[in-house]
């Protein structure tokens, strides 16, 4: 009986590599991750920790002995791994910069040798300061100066996509590009900054939801199960090897709106508390005022849509 490929899982126990790792489980796959739990965590892969279609690789990319081997087996690679957080990014930007660069270098080298698919996950955070309404995948990318550290990661992810597009062009790499826009749900931690899970936890305990600046920030966020569906149908759609795609809701909200609906919708009691970013972050931060994904493109390549409303995700990540 010939042995089934492996699907390899870099960043499987964080918060969306873990769900993606369960789905892939799911759906009859085997499974490799590779995580230095450097923010994953095992208890995100509880549920599956035992099964015994699923290997768990602690280490770093860059160190992992395995990845060669384990690159030309596999039939896939989703590379999740990454430095997540506003505020681990304002405060450790050189870990943030290495790290990116570094081990997507490593990975991308490995995945060449034998031209296995790869899908990169970046963020929405390359579109930068830009003002537009709505963001497409071929706009320009307007970047703030590198005297703030918060644009780091921005630079660190858009590093990563030029260098894993250059390796599809000159190394005939199959690549796809995921701009994720802030996914949110179950098993989430707002311990790096994350605004919905800060948002639940404060009003299931009745205390203020510290929003910061002025609160009329829009964003749109993807919840998690919608998130990991798109990645699972590129995956399998090979016209979308060499492309670039946005994955997020499309339910825009001001944090302020956001904070007074996870309010409501927990029947919480909390009252609202403004924190300028000086505060919140650094002297001098700077943030996007907008940040909404034209999802035209996905729906075209893989008619998808994402799903689930802005009263669900929150119901669903509170539960």
């Amino acid at each position: 009986m010939k042995k089934q490929k492996i699907i390899l899982v870099t960043g499987g126990a964080g918060f969306i590599g873990a769900h993606l790792v369960e789905r892939l489980l799911h759906d009859g796959k085997s499974v490799v991750v590779i995580d230095d739990f450097s923010t994953g965590s095992l208890e995100n892969l509880r549920a599956v920790a035992k099964h015994p279609r699923l290997k768990i690789v602690r280490a770093k990319i860059s160190e992992c002995k395995e990845l060669p081997k384990l690159a030309a087996t596999a039939e896939f690679i989703f590379h999740l791994a990454a430095t997540v957080g506003v505020e681990l990014v304002v405060k450790s930007a050189l870990h943030v910069l290495e790290a990116s660069f570094n081990e997507t270098q490593v990975l991308l080298r490995a995945a060449a040798k034998n031209s296995t698919p790869l899908l990169l996950t970046s963020t929405s955070e390359v579109y930068g300061k830009s003002a537009k309404p709505e963001f497409s995948e071929d706009d320009d990318l307007l970047i703030g100066p590198p005297g703030q550290s918060r644009w780091s990661y921005a630079c660190s992810k858009l590093t990563d996509e030029f260098l894993a597009l250059a390796y599809a062009r000159e190394k005939n790499l199959p690549v796809i590009i995921a701009r994720l826009f802030n996914t949110v749900g179950p098993r989430q931690t707002g311990r790096y900054g994350m605004v919905l899970p800060r948002f639940i936890a404060a009003a299931k305990k009745n205390e203020p939801l510290k929003v910061f600046g002025d609160g009329k920030q829009t964003r749109c966020f993807g919840f998690v199960h919608d998130v990991v569906e798109a990645l699972v149908r590129l995956q399998q759609c090979e016209k979308a090897r060499g492309e670039i795609f946005n994955i997020g809701g499309t339910e825009e909200v001001s944090m302020h709106e956001l904070a007074k609906l996870v309010v409501k919708t927990l029947g919480s009691k909390s009252k609202l508390e403004l924190i300028p970013y000086d505060q919140a972050y650094a002297p001098g931060f700077d943030d996007m005022r907008r940040r909404k994904p034209l999802v035209k493109k996905l729906e075209r390549f893989v008619k998808f849509h994402p799903r689930t409303s802005l009263r669900d995700i929150i119901r669903l990540t509170a539960a």
